[in-house]
């Protein structure tokens, strides 16, 4: 198997989004596409499957809000219990309003920092992790898309010229 790759850059997000339109619609199989900004309706014309970081935040959510919960039952009324007020803590029923918004913080706290390590380990972005962009205009504003070759380069060349790429690669990825 060849480890023979296309670059096509384009020059305009419109243009691109046609290339890949196509390209899915020739049954080529699109690897990466490389861009300077999101691309909206990018994933859905790349046929990516939807994303379910959502469902990880519920639940970093609900995992906040139970530690929030269990903190607040074991400091203020099994712990260390308090007459605030003349208004004893008896019981967590009778004092979780004043609890509503530690709970709160303590659910938008574990979503959102667990959200951050689980982008990072979704993305491989290590600490000292080299880049991996294949070109440094698409840092600026250039578009590349990364196709694999399977014995139809000249064909492959044609046909992203054919789309609208400023520049067609083949390089030989390692």
């Amino acid at each position: 198997m060849s480890n023979k790759v296309i670059y096509a850059i384009y020059n305009d997000d419109d243009i691109l989004m046609d290339a890949v339109k196509k390209t899915r619609a020739a049954h080529y199989h699109i690897e990466e596409v490389f861009s300077p900004f999101p691309v909206h309706g990018l994933d859905k014309a790349m046929g990516l499957a939807p994303t379910r970081l959502a469902i990880c935040a519920f639940i970093y959510g609900l995992i906040g809000l139970s530690f929030g919960t269990w903190m607040m039952n074991y400091i203020m009324i099994q712990d260390w219990p308090q007459d605030i007020g003349g208004k004893p803590s008896f019981s967590y029923i009778q004092n979780m309003p004043s609890f509503v918004p530690i709970m709160f913080e303590e659910t938008v706290f574990f979503a959102a920092h667990l959200m951050v390590i689980t982008f990072y380990m979704r993305s491989k972005l290590w600490p000292f992790k080299q880049a991996e962009n294949p070109d440094v205009r698409t840092t600026d504003d250039h578009f590349l898309m990364e196709v694999a070759v399977n014995d139809n380069e000249s064909e492959l060349v044609s046909f992203f010229e054919s789309t609208g790429a400023v520049e067609v690669k083949v390089i030989v990825k390692n």
